[in-house]
């Protein structure tokens, strides 16, 4: 496994991709640990996280497999449930739910979205950093109630994003999509110019 441990923090943010195609290679379970361990670092607004954690490695797997085959039509779960399998009891190394409390006043909920988002998003890069790819789903698998109970999301949670993590070969690492120059989404207010505001 190639890390990029050299890198800047700069350079990581830049230079993370979405990954969806895995090469199947495992990733130490300390390493898992690891990451989790730095991504709860994320700043939340509540006394304790509004987080928890489910993951699927190893046989494990087919746990996951199998609740999201579960939530497909039937037709569509004959038609493609053996690629389905094949691609995340082998090809995908690790299914990681990211849970958080979900019976929460309006305001609370929405800081602990935005508390958990920030917890993803540092999963995301302190993978990046070590070479391994991550994708971040928010399928309609993850407030399937058939799916919920399978991997153990309880009542009062939501099950905010499953995330696909992996290595990969560098010739299946996509091209960046274009970003907007920050110039042109920046309204700069500086009272010190005379209170004028504007784009930059």
């Amino acid at each position: 496994m190639e890390t990029q441990s050299g890198l800047t923090l700069s350079e990581i943010v830049r230079g993370r991709r979405t990954i969806q195609e895995f090469n199947g290679e495992p990733i130490d379970s300390e390493l898992l640990l690891e990451l989790l361990g730095d991504a709860v670092w994320a700043p939340f607004h509540s006394k304790k996280e509004p987080w928890r954690f489910i993951l699927f490695t190893g046989e494990g797997r087919r746990v996951f497999a199998e609740a999201v085959i579960a939530c497909r039509p039937p037709a569509f779960a004959e038609k493609y449930g053996a690629q389905m399998r094949e691609a995340y009891c082998r090809q995908i190394p690790v299914h990681l739910v990211v849970v958080m409390k979900n019976m929460l006043p309006p305001k609370a909920w929405e800081e602990a979205l935005a508390a958990t988002a920030a917890l993803i998003q540092n999963i995301q890069l302190l993978a990046w950093e070590k070479g391994i790819g991550c994708v971040w789903k928010t399928s309609p698998f993850n407030d399937d109630e058939t799916f919920r109970a399978a991997v153990g999301v309880e009542s009062g949670e939501k099950a905010a994003a499953t995330l696909h993590l992996g290595c990969f070969d560098p010739a299946d690492r996509p091209e960046a999509k274009p970003r907007t120059p920050v110039r042109e989404l920046l309204t700069w207010i500086d009272g010190a110019s005379g209170g004028g505001s504007g784009r930059a």
